[in-house]
């Protein structure tokens, strides 16, 4: 991806997520290539990317339209990366936390009767390691050990569609440190949370498992309030 395209991206996305350019709007690849100061074949790139969203609808003789939220693609990660950067975001965080809450234990629950051998000890290794850097307040090298424990035990429930939420869920835990609305520190509640749920899987514990899931997404969701 060049630095143009991600550029041109980076800025048109959320402009459209933010409302900057209303539901309905009308623009042109010629519109595009003067903006922005880009070429014609980026200005396509560009489009092709957010159409892939949802975002806009590309009509031939009659130009490129933004499409209503309603039809936009809320689990692709950009998308959730630039709601969670504008007006809604905390409603937006309360959504995919509900999200989270309804997924994330269930495929736990899961994990703990079909991961493999390695994958029962990797999680483990992965509390140790967030339980680590969670005491020492390293919130970047916490929020990439949190990343990949989420994301492990998504792939390990074997529900594909869980799996598939890997990106979604990445995002908001990656929208959560960049906003500033961790706490300095991770509480040492959820770090041992964690901790069990890694025992439970380990354990083959499906029930363990999932009451700890769903307790970490409790906490969660009383940091971001209720809706």
């Amino acid at each position: 991806m060049s630095r143009v395209y991600s550029g041109v991206l980076a800025e048109l996305g959320p402009r459209i997520v933010s409302g900057g350019l209303p539901a309905e709007t009308m623009i042109t690849l010629d519109w595009l290539q003067r903006e922005y100061a880009v070429s014609r074949t980026v200005a396509r790139e560009v489009v092709q990317v957010l159409a892939s969203m949802g975002l806009v609808e590309s009509r031939r003789r009659t130009g490129i339209r933004v499409r209503p939220a309603a039809d936009w693609d809320v689990f692709d990660p950009a998308v959730v990366r630039w709601q969670l950067d504008g007006a809604r975001r905390d409603d937006v965080l309360r959504e995919l936390t509900q999200l989270r809450q309804g997924v994330e234990p269930v495929a736990v629950g899961l994990a703990a009767i079909r991961a493999g051998d390695g994958e029962r000890a990797e999680v483990v290794r992965l509390a140790e390691e967030l339980e680590l850097t969670g005491a020492a307040g390293d919130l970047r090298a916490f929020l990439e050990l949190d990343v990949a424990f989420h994301r492990l035990l998504l792939g390990a429930s074997r529900n594909d569609r869980f799996a598939a939420l890997g990106d979604t869920v990445e995002a908001v835990l990656r929208g959560r440190t960049d906003l500033d609305l961790m706490p300095p520190e991770p509480k040492p509640e959820a770090r041992a949370l964690h901790a069990e749920v890694a025992r439970a899987v380990a354990a083959g514990e499906r029930s363990a498992a999932e009451e700890a899931m769903r307790a970490i997404c409790a906490e969660v969701f009383e940091q971001v309030g209720d809706a």
